[in-house]
């Protein structure tokens, strides 16, 4: 608080004391009071006054700096009000008082909203778990299915299955650190594991998948690397042109290590790109081909950034799409 926004605050109060001070000279001076008189009077009023405005002036950015030091060394700033000292003044006591108990309500509201969103993880995850024992019977009975009628089955079978996957990391990703654990891991596993999970739907698609220099070791979670690389596979091949091929690579890059996944797909226009991460976005190309939730480049973001991957993604429409994953050094870990 500086000394002119506390003028400014108080600027009714001080014309009210000028207009104070004013009219006592006037009553003063018309009573026949002699003029060094009203002078001293006038002064000794005007040094109490400016006496008493610089001292609460001195005294409120005291309080003040006070309180922004609790303030800035409190991990859980809502607990503000619950590590305030007392005040002095009735008034700062009685605001104090009202703030804490609206500090209490938002409390208890944010305690019931966690506890709700965790009885929705909780029954998310145990629907997909309670899902996936149907879908697998279905592939069992799609065996017995020959032709077209089962190349439509596992498809669709396929489809369903990336879907309830989605469903579950989107439920995972609001509290991740209880699912996610960093270590060192082979490329060539998290490769292997993404493109086994969605050999369906990239063998029906007719997308030829290349690899190079995946024998490096990187530090992340293998399920949630394999489940974004995963969802740009799934783009790859929703996306595709008319001889589909996705080339998977590594390098390394300073101490990191860059995954890239290029693709000669149909690519997303320039002025899409901006936009290809936010929830919910599919974009032209989504809309023309249908199928497309605005999901799959979101959560490939937020899990991303949990896991300290750097995500680049650059398109040229009509040439194919480029990702780039960026895995972390392991001395620039703070997760593990």
């Amino acid at each position: 608080m500086t000394f002119g926004k506390f003028l400014s605050d108080r600027l009714g109060r001080i014309t009210l004391w000028l207009v104070c001070f004013a009219a006592a000279a006037l009553f003063l001076a018309a009573t026949g009071t002699q003029i060094g008189v009203l002078a001293i009077l006038l002064l000794i009023l005007l040094s109490v006054f400016l006496t008493v405005l610089g001292t609460d002036y001195l005294r409120e950015r005291a309080r003040l700096r006070e309180l922004e030091s609790i303030l800035e060394s409190l991990d859980e700033k809502y607990l503000f009000t619950e590590c305030v000292p007392s005040a002095d003044r009735l008034y700062e006591r009685c605001l104090f008082d009202l703030m804490r108990r609206a500090g209490q309500a938002m409390i208890g509201a944010v305690s019931d909203a966690r506890t709700a969103q965790m009885d929705y993880r909780e029954y998310v995850e145990s629907w997909v778990h309670e899902v996936k024992a149907p879908i697998t019977a279905a592939r069992l009975i799609c065996r017995q299915a020959e032709g077209e009628s089962r190349r439509k089955l596992d498809f669709e079978l396929a489809q369903i299955e990336a879907h309830v996957e989605r469903a579950l990391f989107y439920a995972r990703a609001e509290s991740p650190e209880r699912d996610c654990v960093i270590r060192p891991v082979s490329l060539s596993e998290i490769v292997s594991q993404a493109v086994e999970s969605h050999r369906t739907l990239l063998m029906q698609s007719g997308v030829r998948i290349e690899t190079q220099g995946l024998e490096h070791q990187v530090y992340t979670d293998k399920k949630w690397a394999a489940f974004i690389l995963g969802q740009l596979l799934q783009n790859s091949a929703r996306y595709r042109g008319d001889t589909p091929i996705i080339t998977i690579s590594a390098k390394p890059f300073a101490k990191q290590i860059q995954l890239t996944i290029q693709d000669n797909g149909i690519g997303i226009p320039a002025h899409e790109l901006p936009r290809v991460f936010d929830r919910g976005f599919t974009g032209s190309n989504g809309r023309s081909r249908g199928g497309a939730t605005g999901m799959g480049l979101y959560l490939c973001k937020k899990l991303s950034g949990f896991l300290e991957l750097d995500i680049q993604l650059a398109s040229e429409e009509g040439a194919g799409t480029c990702v780039t994953l960026t895995f972390p050094a392991k001395e620039n870990l703070t997760k593990l």
